[in-house]
């Protein structure tokens, strides 16, 4: 059995890559039961034996290679807003399909046209794997463009903290909220009242 094990990738891997190294779903079951392997979401799985890792974002990105994290939780990851989000705020190019995951999740699909304005990639600690993660500048013009859906609150937030960096350039974010439909203006607007 080790040696089927083995044979396994040392990352994720799926129902059907166990079944090609000769392990059946009962014997998946089973070593997901004594803790040999960690079943991540339905049909994925992954060694035990590896270092820890955010598993939320290892199905995620099993799932979709395009996802990218953004709103709130790209917020909270780039130390501008204090909110933990409660679930994972993920973009996906709008017309894409929306996979299902065990993972909390809030799907967001944004323009095709400028999905990739401001992404970056974020290595997931433990872990060979990447996930699309937008930049900070990015992550506060959609939330201004987007405060009907996020809150009013979070936005002014990050603006300020951001503000309070070194090297913040508001140029840069004016940049940004043009190529964005519904951002100039109430961000604009913000930046007057606070300089």
């Amino acid at each position: 059995m080790m040696d089927k094990i083995d044979a396994l990738p040392a990352t994720t891997f799926s129902a059907t890559m166990a079944a090609d190294a000769g392990i059946g779903t009962r014997e998946l079951r089973r070593l997901s039961e004594s803790g040999t392997i960690d079943r991540i979401g339905r049909g994925l799985y992954r060694r035990a034996d590896l270092p820890p890792t955010n598993l939320d974002l290892i199905e995620i990105v099993a799932r979709r290679q395009d996802a990218t994290v953004c709103l709130s939780s790209a917020l909270a990851h780039h130390g501008l807003v204090d909110a933990i989000p409660a679930r994972i705020d993920v973009a996906l190019p709008r017309g894409a399909r929306t996979p299902s995951t065990g993972a909390p999740v809030a799907w967001h699909h944004f323009d095709a046209a400028t999905f990739r304005l401001g992404r970056t990639e974020l290595a997931i600690d433990g872990s060979d794997a990447t996930i699309g993660l937008y930049s900070p500048e990015r992550s506060i013009v959609d939330a201004y463009r987007l405060r009907g859906l996020e809150g009013y609150e979070i936005a002014p937030e990050a603006l300020k903290n951001w503000l309070r960096r070194s090297g913040s350039h508001p140029a840069v974010l004016m940049d940004i909220a043009r190529q964005l439909p519904r951002a100039s203006g109430p961000l604009r607007h913000a930046l007057e009242l606070l300089s």
